[in-house]
């Protein structure tokens, strides 16, 4: 959603919907994490009764363990924390779960994997960052997905049950490679926002995967 048009926020979402994709993928900034300041509980409150898709509520926030509860009331099918932005990852994934919701665990570009090793046998979802977070429209890090082949592979090894997430500079000329890398599910802000036919431009994909 960073990727529209707030002002039309319950269109833009219709248009998500509309266009065939499983998640809706929302990006809470504090201003501290990172830079900007997009929106809090009640955004993702107001939209909720207008959509079925999966509320997918990615907090880039300091101590997120403050606002599980009030996200997860909100309507927010997943809540991602930063692994950088607690000390207390366990239990912060620990409370997503025990608010119904299924729990996500981010790393930014200069965070290795081995970071969060500790939680990868509890998350639900890992969300590799493939840009700085706090803004939309960034260039694709290289660098960054390397750590998707990396998840995958201590996936397979240790029969984690995680599903990978990338974020980040992803459109029609990458989005091949990090799906055979492993990467499950792709965020995509600006590319999908910037087509006129979003529906033709997300079957266009899927084909080509």
């Amino acid at each position: 959603m960073l990727g529209g048009d707030f002002s039309r926020a319950r269109e833009d979402l219709e248009a998500v919907s509309a266009a065939g994709a499983d998640y809706v993928h929302f990006d809470v900034m504090d201003g501290s994490f990172v830079p900007e300041i997009t929106f809090g509980a009640k955004f993702i409150e107001d939209l909720r009764p207008w959509s079925d898709l999966v509320f997918d509520v990615h907090l880039m926030v300091e101590k997120p363990e403050r606002h599980i509860a009030r996200f997860a009331s909100a309507g927010a099918g997943i809540i991602t924390v930063h692994a950088e932005a607690t000390s207390h990852l366990w239990r912060v994934i620990t409370m997503i779960k025990e608010s119904g919701a299924d729990a996500g665990v981010a790393i930014n570009p200069g965070t290795p994997v081995s970071f969060i090793e500790p939680v990868l046998s509890i998350a639900d979802y890992i969300l590799v960052m493939t840009v700085n977070p706090g803004w939309g429209g960034q260039r694709f890090i290289p660098q960054a997905a390397e750590k998707i082949e990396e998840l995958d592979s201590r996936r397979r090894e240790s029969g984690y049950g995680y599903l990978i997430e990338a974020d980040g500079g992803i459109g029609r000329k990458n989005i091949g490679e990090l799906y055979s890398m492993g990467m499950d599910l792709a965020v995509m802000g600006s590319a999908f926002f910037g087509e006129d036919d979003k529906a033709s431009f997300l079957r266009s994909i899927e084909e080509s995967l």
